[in-house]
């Protein structure tokens, strides 16, 4: 069977200046994986590549079977790839309940879509806050709300960059807790984050890249045992 997403030789550039420079990893359908690296190494610029926000100069992404790297990323969406993004994004004006509610879709078919009363209830602030506006809401309250948003797409992969930064610590651990749930329940997910130790009890896959290119594959144990990989291409 052939992997949920495939990126295979991605080159991709700003101008004339060059990010990625063959680029290759594979995520498998109900698979955790992360993407690795210090900042400025090409990991955002991977995942705009793979949603068709920055268009790949060569190599091919492969979702659900079908080449994407030349799609718009409206279309790309529409199949069922969902991203939260590093900084949130979330609309200021508009209510808790209508940012959750603005891009609500059934996009992966299944027989238990994610609901407005099931995010609730993997976020309970938010039930809490439902008629606040967006630029009320904490850090943390907004972050749990654009990974809600993303999970009322229902998508086929969530990619998560930088979900924990900037968040105070009791409140990364309840990101953390939501990863395991989702990872539990058989939702694919790559998540770019700099906490190695969370997430080698998270991921099932690891790929670090240094300079646009893949330095390192393997495992949850292969990295914890080789903990100088971790201060040679993540500075942990």
């Amino acid at each position: 069977m052939s992997a949920l997403l495939e990126v295979d030789g991605l080159q991709t550039a700003y101008g004339s200046s060059q990010v990625l420079f063959g680029l290759s990893f594979a995520i498998e359908s109900g698979e955790v994986a992360t993407l690795l690296g210090r900042n400025g190494m090409g990991k955002t610029t991977t995942v705009r590549s793979i949603l068709g926000l920055t268009p790949a100069q060569a190599g091919t992404v492969r979702f659900c079977g079908e080449r994407i790297e030349a799609l718009a990323p409206d279309r790309i969406a529409r199949m069922g790839l969902a991203l939260v993004p590093e900084g949130r994004q979330i609309f200021p004006n508009l209510t808790v309940k209508e940012n959750l509610l603005a891009f609500a879709a059934r996009r992966n078919g299944s027989p238990q879509p994610w609901t407005l009363d099931a995010v609730l209830a993997l976020f309970p602030r938010l039930a809490e806050r439902l008629r606040h506006m967006g630029n009320q809401l904490s850090g943390g309250e907004q972050q749990m709300l654009a990974i809600g948003r993303a999970l009322l797409t229902n998508p086929h992969l969530l990619i998560l960059d930088e979900a924990t930064e900037g968040l105070a610590p009791l409140v990364r651990e309840e990101i953390w807790q939501c990863l395991d749930q989702l990872r539990a329940q058989g939702q694919t997910i790559l998540v770019i984050d700099k906490y190695v130790q969370r997430l080698l009890r998270l991921a099932n896959h690891h790929t670090l890249i240094e300079r646009g290119q893949v330095v390192w594959q393997g495992d949850s144990a292969q990295l914890a045992a080789d903990p100088a990989l971790w201060q040679r291409y993540i500075g942990v």
